[in-house]
């Protein structure tokens, strides 16, 4: 899975590395179009800096928020008055600001849409009369030729005015983004460094996508959105909330082996991809283990799983559910027991995991005396990982779900992992125990936790003379405390640490929704 690292986001270590800069042949449909064709200059009038102040969440510190990071991109007027940039230029971004080309105020910027598992994000002025002078810079409605001549504008760092580079499309791929979700991505060598995330890269006079990674092992290897996901995203927020693509997944292996035909009984003809696994994400998909994909709607797969768009480029056959999707289906043709069918497959729009990704918001946590709980996140668990060997020792010494059921789905309905993210805060009546941090909460009072917001409940409604915490972790502890007294002190514990409130807004309805707590 491919996930641009943004450079003042903690955690993951990747050699890829998304394109902000801190400070101190498939077709898509075309934007409204221009008056006249934009010459250098009229680009460059559509061009943008964006300076963001962003406050990332504290995984391990969930009442709080990291310290703000200024950092900057790039960005491109669109049509609607608005502008398009990257999402980790702007995620988590407590104030935005955009400048034009050749300097001028700051203007003031929100977010109008935002779409972290492509990469992708809408801003929208307070101030649009910035539109007048800076027209929208229209987009190719098919997609790059290897070979290509691109120019990538942008504000990257080593200077302070617009930069142009200029290159070739190498390649052209359906790949990972981010959140298991993928899409078109087109490899450049023209030169982009941090701070040209956002920016557009054109050719002729029309943009061929947005610059937003590079590849940090190797020279000159740079990726940007091409404008067919760019629409895709486009046509998604026109409801009002971007809506994440559609997916399936079930696992898959080539149908090279000579051995493997002869088994599944196919005739020499048969092309295809082999199902090797269920999807088993969505109980409603039909497809079964040895089932022979050998179409999507009328397009033909290969034996490695690669459908042809275009004369000169190959892209692996999921490229189609984007496109033939339609009420949540995407029809195929199935070879089962040398029988080929059609089928309509569901698709879904996420995997359900008990370990979840953020997703640009917030984590949720609840302090309970001096011990504090949060729903674990791929995140968090993340950056647990990237800390270094012993907290990656720790994890697999003591069998902590964090690594054993990191792919799993929910077991139930609801079912989501509870994590304390931190050593218990100084009191006494942490005295006595070792610390719980990054170890998964198996049950209260031996009723066993659903959620974090089941957690919550139990604890509200205990009339115990004590509560009792155990976790899955090997080799840990089973805190007890007396109810009473948790219950007294955490106001005190809160005030001595600084921590403003108990809980997040959703713990925290859930704690006060009965009285006499």
């Amino acid at each position: 899975m491919f996930i641009p690292k943004c450079f003042h986001a903690p955690g993951v270590i990747l050699i890829f590395t998304a394109l902000i800069s801190a400070e101190p042949v498939a077709r898509c449909a075309d934007a409204p179009p221009a008056e006249a064709k934009p010459g250098a200059a009229s680009i460059e009038s559509s061009v943008v800096k964006i300076f963001s102040t962003s406050r990332y969440p504290d995984y391990f510190r969930p009442w709080t928020k990291q310290a703000p990071a200024e950092s900057t991109g790039s960005g491109v007027v669109i049509e609607g008055k608005r502008i398009l940039s990257n999402a980790h230029v702007v995620l988590y971004a407590s104030q935005i600001q955009i400048q034009g080309h050749q300097g001028g105020d700051r203007l003031s910027a929100v977010v109008e849409a935002i779409a972290p598992e492509i990469d992708l994000a809408v801003l929208r002025l307070e101030d649009e009369t910035f539109f007048a002078t800076h027209p929208p810079l229209p987009r190719a409605s098919t997609l790059p030729e290897a070979k290509d001549t691109v120019m990538v504008y942008g504000y990257p760092q080593g200077g302070a005015t617009l930069s142009i580079t200029k290159g070739i499309v190498s390649r052209i791929e359906f790949t990972g983004y981010n959140y298991l979700a993928a899409g078109l991505r087109v490899q450049i060598d023209a030169a982009i460094n941090p701070g040209n995330s956002g920016g557009p890269a054109v050719a002729g006079d029309k943009m061929i996508g947005l610059a937003f990674s590079h590849l940090t092992t190797a020279d000159n290897i740079g990726y940007i959105i091409p404008c067919e996901e760019i629409e895709l995203f486009l046509r998604s927020i026109a409801g009002g909330k971007y809506t994440s693509k559609p997916k399936m997944f079930a696992e898959f292996q080539t149908l090279e082996s000579a051995a493997l035909r002869s088994f599944l009984k196919l005739d020499k003809g048969v092309e295809g991809l082999v199902v090797h696994k269920g999807d088993d994400a969505n109980p409603a998909n039909p497809l079964k283990e040895w089932d022979v994909i050998s179409k999507v709607g009328d397009t033909p797969v290969d034996d490695q799983g690669m459908i042809k768009l275009g004369a000169n480029l190959k892209v692996h056959f999921t490229y189609l559910l984007q496109k033939y999707a339609k009420d949540g289906s995407v029809p195929m043709t199935v070879v089962r027991d040398a029988k080929e069918t059609k089928m309509q497959i569901p698709l879904i729009t996420r995997r359900p995991r008990v370990i979840s990704d953020l997703d640009g918001k917030y984590p949720s946590y609840f302090v309970y005396g001096p011990i504090v709980f949060t729903t674990a996140s791929v995140e968090m668990v993340q950056g647990l990982m990237s800390g270094g060997e012993s907290w990656t020792g720790f994890l697999i010494g003591r069998n902590s779900p964090l690594v054993r059921r990191w792919s799993d789905k929910p077991g139930f309905a609801g079912e989501r992992m509870v994590v304390v993210p931190c050593p218990m805060f100084p009191h006494k009546l942490s005295k006595g125990y070792s610390s719980p941090a990054a170890e998964v909460v198996k049950s209260i009072n031996g009723i066993v936790i659903k959620n974090l917001e089941h957690l919550v409940e139990v604890l509200r409604d205990s009339k115990d003379e004590f509560i009792t915490v155990a976790f899955y972790d090997e080799g840990g502890e089973t805190l007890v405390f007396p109810r009473a007294e948790m219950v007294a002190s955490t106001e005190e514990i809160l005030t001595d640490n600084g921590v403003r409130s108990q809980g997040s807004p959703d713990t925290l309805a859930i704690w006060n929704a009965k009285a006499g707590k």
